[in-house]
């Protein structure tokens, strides 16, 4: 039974960070893909970031050069570096898991999620 677990949400300034991870339990993949999604009041869930077992990231325009996703050496806990926060930022932050073979990397489709974090930019 794979479990994802968010922590380090919370209220900030814009122009603060914050770091999000994501610990990942029952989780064998070999080849996977994790990702963090956000859902804003009355808006439609988007992508943030994915990263796949290679390392290789996808990033939404919209977060480039301010947040990194990244995998602890443990590879079963995910991160989401987010810096130069923006009020745009408040959402609901997700993180999602599956195998690479599903194609979640690419379609969004992830089968795992997680049960989401605040994050709040004033």
């Amino acid at each position: 039974h794979v479990q994802l677990v968010e922590a380090g949400g919370g209220s900030v300034q814009t122009g603060g960070s914050l770091r999000l991870s994501c610990a990942a339990s029952g989780y064998t993949y070999s080849s996977y893909c994790m990702g963090w999604f956000r859902q804003a009041p009355g808006k439609e869930r988007e992508g943030v970031a994915v990263i796949d077992n290679d390392g290789s990231t996808t990033y939404a325009d919209s977060v480039k050069g301010r947040f990194t996703i990244s995998i602890g050496n443990a590879q079963n806990t995910l991160y989401l570096q987010m810096n130069s926060l923006k009020p745009e930022d408040t959402a609901m932050y997700y993180c999602a898991a599956d195998s690479r073979l599903s194609g979640a990397c690419d379609n969004g489709d992830f089968a795992y999620w997680g049960q989401r974090t605040q994050v709040t930019v004033s």
